[in-house]
């Protein structure tokens, strides 16, 4: 059977490394296997090497060690077909273009067609209806940050990496956000990876949270989030969201106990 172009990918790490400049050690030897069409949440201590994995996986970070496969292919294959978007905490907009102006750069760089309606649609889910010919200089920062978001959506990549994407927004447009973004890749069925601090987000977010030892970043835990889709601020509410919440937490806390006990030993 001949592969779907269009289908998602799957992404496999097998021993992926990486080491500063130096000798700090960022990431240890690293072994997953992420599904197609799933989205999956890296939680750890802040400065444990989650976003250097995550651009290592987008081929924007090259690794000491080990490699990334994506649908079988370097990162870079990816990438240069455009089946690869990256959302980072610094929206990093060209200040001259407006809001849809950036979006549309986009598209223009991957060579996809601008659709003015589709981009308008875009620009609405984030929230920023009546600001599409504001320029970041005139936005907030949780403002530029929804426009990134919007413009890493508007290709519709395959594979969506997100590296703490709502960090500068305020909680209500962050709840907001949490229900209405899923709801677009899942129905692309877009592999998705997001890099959060926040444990509720990544179990709202997720199919499976990943958690990580204080740096160097090495994974301590592996949880399936048996939760039904589309979910909700409701679902928050629920004993079994509670629990899944307390898992990773408690994940959390062994590998912070276990870094504390190799550094008593040194």
């Amino acid at each position: 059977m001949v592969p779907d172009p269009a289908a998602p990918p799957g992404v496999v790490c097998t021993g992926l490394a990486k080491t500063w400049a130096g000798g700090l050690v960022a990431v240890r030897p690293t072994d997953l296997v992420l599904k197609p069409g799933q989205t999956t949440a890296f939680v750890g201590p802040s400065g444990c090497g989650k976003s250097t994995l995550l651009r290592m996986i987008a081929g924007l970070e090259q690794p000491s060690a080990g490699h990334v496969l994506i649908d079988g292919k370097p990162p870079a294959e990816t990438l240069r077909k455009a089946g690869l978007s990256v959302a980072f905490q610094d929206p990093s907009l060209l200040p001259w273009r407006s809001v849809r102006g950036n979006i549309e750069l986009a598209l223009s760089l991957a060579r996809r067609p601008v659709n003015r309606a589709s981009v308008d649609q875009l620009i609405a889910l984030v929230g920023l209806q009546g600001f599409a010919e504001a320029r970041p200089a005139e936005l907030s920062g949780g403002m530029r940050q929804r426009a990134a978001i919007a413009r890493a959506l508007a290709t519709e990549p395959q594979l969506l990496l997100l590296d703490e994407p709502f960090g500068a927004v305020d909680e209500l447009t962050r709840q907001q956000l949490a229900q209405d973004l899923p709801r677009i890749w899942e129905a692309r069925g877009t592999t998705t990876v997001l890099v959060t601090h926040s444990v509720t987000e990544a179990v709202m977010l997720s199919d499976r949270v990943i958690v990580f030892s204080p740096r160097p970043a090495e994974v301590i835990a592996d949880i399936a989030i048996d939760l039904a889709r589309p979910r909700s601020a409701q679902d928050a509410r629920q004993p079994r969201f509670a629990a899944l919440v307390e898992d990773v937490f408690a994940a959390l806390t062994r590998g912070a106990a276990l870094r504390d006990a190799a550094l008593a030993a040194q």
